[in-house]
């Protein structure tokens, strides 16, 4: 049977630990193959064989979490029917891209689909617990009520002091009952080394040595280390949500000739859309009219507004400049480009780093060792020694806190998942911890040239008149192309736009069987075409031959016009660098990374951009040829990343050890490269390895923090220095100061 795919919001799950008990105890489940579980997204994603969902939610909330099928309707049960809500299925989807990029997903699978920021939104996802202000949780209220009831037991006490042990056991109940409920239910499923359940253990065991008051507030203050652990993992998770806020809610629907409002999520591909100035584009579209300046700084972080006129592409979340527009949406609302990057993140936070997965292994080990290291501290002194029982057992209670797991636990996925958030935010999108781990080794990257280091399309560079002026030249050979889809003839047409010529009228234009094109403009027959052609026709003078070799030469494509029997002129094309493609190469550069360009274009064209940026050339290559390239700079010793536009250079992307999509935004090739940069600047892939190596220096910092403290505290504890309150004082504060490390890496980039 094929395999379904169910994903669900789950509310409450701040650490890594949280997500271990959820993966633990839905593995054993019956028909469940996989299970995947994101704290940073907040997400379950469960691929089972028909699976009763309804015992699966069961479950989950058993261990105290909430959870929500994504795309369920506001308010409708989770589960129903035994299969839930969200058994609704996807199957194969075909996009066929103005690029002729044909992808297909899912010809394997039957699949639920996460809910996309327009379906959430739709589906009633603003209502789920999970987006309730923090002060609102079941958590802040369970631990401001454990706090009161922690002040009245110490003021009854102190009026009472014969029944004060009773009211603090009391105030203890009510924070710990929940946690012990949980540590019971993990056991059950699979997790006896639970965090709640070591906190039961020392709990009970302190009201046993008669340590209620400590007890009581041991447990108050784990209830507001969870609390303060759900805030950060709150933040963390808003920073990716807050980008569904850039689409607007609403849209003008173009329809018979009018206009009228309506929600943007009732979009279809084909819409006509109004867009006026200063308001937010609704979905990803191309213009059909109007042209104007678009600020896509919301979504690819480009910091100029960007000039947009027919034809062009605009995306969802970006802001419209002076002029209205009207815009064809050319996606769904659930997959448009904001949609497109939370989903992808989110699915990318999902799966685990290397570190992480070495973390979650060493906990699994770790935590009953420093349970049977408690046991050794409480019992061997009185039993080999005569100590006091009281007192090494409190020291074995405290070890036993200080033992908690969660702050080494979290120290690598907060981080990820900040760094995740960060590039994202950014326009540098990262498939997962392992990629961004691995970006951080990469010290020689090989780039293709046409539309990633080159804009992908011809410009004219040079004009040469003979007879007349620029102008005149510039005008007459676009009167020629004026009904020519070409790439070299749009390349004249916008030159002859860019000067603002007007372009004359042509008689019986058309093309001369591949050698150019031909017309009668103004009464004079002109013929435009390649060198060779027009040397045919007309001879070319020495000045003029020496010209067009030395254009030829610096690697561009000539047109010659030859207007009667004469040479008109030369106009000279090439596709030019990207403006930052030198200084990207240069920071490249500047870390000790090799850089090296791979192109099918032909040696000369390839030579002529390599000298103008500095970089190592190899031409006239296949694609076969790109892969073995990628393998032979593996076994010199290189970590490879391979920069292209993620189809035609496909194999070697897959040879690569990361492979870098050059992305624009509708169509940025995540299917084959493990990472994109959405705006498409040579500079972010340094950028890109810049985060990597930040975000593993802050993973590091995260396990000093973590380890340290706990060290330092059982050594503490054991020579009687510290007890039970600065244990659970270590455990927390250690969760906190990782976890806020960590979103440090939320502000990267920023100026």
């Amino acid at each position: 049977m094929a395999a379904l795919k169910t994903r669900y919001r789950i509310d409450g799950m701040d650490c890594a630990s949280c997500a271990t008990k959820i993966e633990t105890a839905l593995r054993r489940l019956p028909k469940v193959d996989e299970v995947a579980v994101s704290v940073a997204a907040g997400t379950l994603t469960v691929a089972h064989a028909g699976a009763n969902l309804a015992v699966l939610e069961k479950r989950v909330t058993g261990l105290g979490y909430g959870i929500v099928p994504l795309g369920a309707a506001a308010g409708q049960p989770a589960g129903d029917d035994g299969h839930g809500p969200c058994q609704s299925h996807d199957h194969d989807h075909h996009h066929d891209h103005d690029h002729h990029h044909d992808h297909a997903h899912g010809a394997s699978a039957v699949t639920q689909v996460a809910a996309t920021p327009t379906e959430s939104a739709a589906a009633g996802h603003s209502h789920l617990p999970a987006d309730r202000p923090w002060w609102q949780s079941g958590k802040a209220r369970l631990t401001l009520l454990c706090g009161l009831a922690l002040v009245l037991a110490y003021g009854i006490g102190h009026l009472l002091p014969a029944y004060q042990s009773i009211f603090f056991i009391a105030a203890l109940a009510i924070g710990l009952v929940p946690i012990a409920r949980r540590a019971l239910m993990a056991a059950l499923a699979g997790t006896p080394f639970s965090i709640e359940m070591l906190m039961t253990i020392a709990a009970v065991g302190a009201i046993l040595i008669g340590a209620t008051e400590e007890a009581a507030a041991v447990v108050f203050l784990f209830l507001v280390g969870e609390l303060l652990e759900g805030v950060a993992a709150g933040r963390a998770r808003a920073s990716i949500r807050a980008l569904t806020a850039l689409v607007p809610k609403t849209a003008r629907l173009i329809e018979n000739g009018a206009t009228r409002e309506v929600p943007a999520e009732s979009l279809a591909i084909g819409s006509l859309i109004l867009v006026r100035p200063g308001e937010r584009i609704p979905a990803d579209g191309t213009v059909i009219e109007g042209a104007g300046s678009v600020n896509e700084a919301p979504v690819t972080g480009e910091s100029v507004p960007v000039a947009k006129a027919a034809a062009d592409t605009v995306f969802a979340g970006t802001v419209n400049g002076e002029a209205a527009l009207t815009i064809r949406a050319t996606t769904s609302p659930s997959d448009n480009t904001i949609a497109r990057v939370v989903r992808l993140v989110e699915e990318a936070q999902e799966s685990k780093a290397p570190t992480e997965r070495f973390i979650d292994g060493f906990a699994r080990w770790y935590t009953p060792f420093i349970v049977v290291l408690a046991a050794l501290v409480a019992t061997v002194p009185p039993l080999l020694a005569g100590a006091s029982w009281d007192e090494w057992i409190y020291k074995g209670l405290a070890i036993l806190l200080i033992g908690c797991p969660c702050a080494l636990v979290i120290s690598t996925p907060a981080a990820i998942a900040a760094g995740l958030a960060a590039g994202a935010r950014r326009g540098l999108l990262i498939k997962g911890g392992a990629v961004l781990e691995r970006l951080r080794l990469v010290n020689a990257v090989a780039l293709d040239k046409t539309g990633t280091l080159t804009e992908g399309k011809p410009k004219v560079t040079d004009v040469i008149a003979f007879i007349g002026d620029e102008a005149g030249l510039i005008a007459r050979a676009a009167a020629l192309e004026s009904g020519s889809t070409h790439p070299l003839a749009n390349a004249i047409l916008g030159e002859a736009a860019a000067r603002g010529l007007a372009i004359p009228a042509v008689v019986g234009a058309g093309a001369n069987s591949g050698e150019g094109v031909s017309g009668v403009v103004e009464g004079v027959p002109l013929f435009l075409g390649s060198p060779k052609a027009a040397g045919a026709r007309v001879p070319l003078a020495p000045d003029q031959q020496a010209a067009i070799a030395a254009l030829n030469e610096a690697g561009k494509t000539v047109a010659v016009l030859v207007a009667g029997e004469a040479v008109e002129g030369l106009i000279a094309l090439r596709d030019e660098p990207r403006e930052d493609a030198a200084a990207g190469l240069a920071a490249l550069k500047a870390v000790g990374i090799r850089t090296v360009m791979l192109t099918g274009d032909n040696e000369r064209t390839a030579r002529a951009v390599g000298a103008a940026l500095g970089i190592e050339v190899r031409a006239g290559l296949m694609p076969a040829d790109k892969q073995r390239i990628i393998g032979e700079l593996k076994r010199e010793g290189f970590t490879v990343a391979k920069v292209g536009d993620g189809i035609n250079d496909a194999p070697a992307l897959a040879a690569a050890d990361v492979g870098i999509a050059m992305g624009g935004g509708t169509d940025v090739a995540l299917e084959t490269a493990e990472a994109a940069v959405l705006h498409g600047r040579v500079a972010d892939v340094a950028a890109m390895i810049a985060l990597s190596r930040q975000t593993m220096r802050n993973i590091h910092e995260n396990i000093t923090i973590a380890l340290g403290l706990k060290a330092v505290f059982l050594v503490t504890t054991i020579i009687g220095i510290t007890g039970l309150w600065p244990a659970i004082l270590a455990d927390t504060g250690a969760t906190v100061l990782v976890t806020a490390n960590a979103l440090r890496l939320l502000g990267w980039g920023r100026k």
